[in-house]
């Protein structure tokens, strides 16, 4: 089987290629490291493709731009994939309103031409993408909330699990990002309900792990591991460091892509995070960190909360689950740190 994995060298996508190729797949990646280009070079994940190139079997990178409509036409038909994995994004919701143009290219018009790639030369394809929950702008700020002492909580019995897919997606500011994700989102169902493609969309909450390159605008658990063993300074954006966010490791993330791939549901809806049980707040994160790792995060409060930023957002997996109850989250929020932490020490040991 071959499999196109797009931003291969980031978080979800490395992970991609490592498990595909890790079952004797041609894999190939589109990366051409365009982090470096949002977030500067801390932002790079050149280190994790040359990582990815030493480890695995039967994988190798293409240096393509997905705004390249000619570029990802000709491979699409010169080695049509059996499974595409898009995870290529502009993944900022504070940084989209700096870069208008470049954010919108890269969401909706690269998620076009791979959808039209696939249609054209691959149609029997399955195709995983990778969304976000900030489809959903700031409506989830909407549900009735009770502020407790370190977190703020859904006051009512009917919302414990969090959001779920039947949440509006318009009428509501979702940022930039949130905008041309919107765009890339629709554009991925339609295709699955118009044309008939194999297109599963999987609206992600806090997506991390190990291998995250987190920068202060993007990658919250991951800079705040970053921050905590480096012992750089961290501000809270609003909110009294009380916003909820629930987090998922990135094999969790494969396995679902894996278990839609093999019964697939065109134009299907996912919300993807790590539900009720890996919901923690910003100051929990804290706290968590420094007890696990023995680090103090010497953090700040600002005053401002970000444009159209969730205050509470738990993933309600539920649909998820009755589609393919063989999937669950496997990794906890505390193992996600003892990971991440583990890493970043390794950083900084051998820097």
């Amino acid at each position: 089987m071959r499999v196109i994995v797009t931003g291969s060298s980031g978080l979800i996508g490395s992970a991609a290629v490592r498990h595909w190729d890790a079952l004797g797949n041609e894999v190939i990646g589109i990366d051409n490291d365009m982090r470096a280009t949002f977030f500067g070079p801390d932002g790079s994940t050149k280190w994790n493709q040359s990582r990815l190139e030493q480890e695995t079997k039967n994988f190798r990178t293409v240096s393509l731009d997905i705004r390249d409509r000619d570029g990802v036409l000709d491979l699409f038909k010169n080695e049509p994939p059996d499974l595409v994995i898009h995870c290529a994004a502009q993944p900022s919701h504070d940084k989209a309103a700096a870069i208008p143009f470049l954010d919108f290219e890269v969401n909706a018009n690269g998620t076009l031409n791979l959808l039209e790639g696939t249609r054209q030369h691959a149609p029997e394809a399955v195709f995983c993408h990778m969304s976000t929950n900030k489809v959903y702008g700031d409506a989830p700020n909407e549900l009735p909330l009770d502020e407790l002492e370190t977190r703020w909580e859904y006051a009512r019995e009917e919302d414990y699990d969090g959001i779920s897919e039947s949440c509006r997606i318009d009428q509501t500011m979702h940022s930039l990002f949130g905008a041309s994700k919107t765009a890339a989102d629709v554009l991925a169902q339609e295709y699955g309900k118009y044309f008939g493609l194999k297109t599963g969309i999987f609206r992600g909450g806090c997506l991390t792990g190990a291998s995250h390159s987190g920068v202060e605008l993007h990658g919250f658990l991951s800079y705040l591991v970053h921050v905590a063993v480096t012992g750089k300074p961290y501000t809270i954006f609003g909110y009294k460091g009380k916003q909820v966010r629930d987090q998922i490791e990135c094999s969790d993330v494969v396995k679902a892509f894996e278990a839609f791939s093999k019964n697939p549901r065109p134009g299907e809806v996912y919300n993807i995070g790590g539900g009720r049980e890996n919901a923690a707040s910003v100051l929990e994160c804290i706290q968590k960190i420094e007890d696990i790792s023995g680090h103090k995060v010497e953090w700040t409060l600002g005053d401002d909360n970000r444009k159209g930023d969730h205050i509470c957002y738990i993933s309600d997996l539920s649909k998820l689950r009755r589609d393919y109850p063989d999937w669950d989250i496997r990794v906890s929020l505390d193992e996600i740190l003892r990971q991440m932490i583990a890493s970043e020490e390794s950083k900084l040991a051998t820097a």
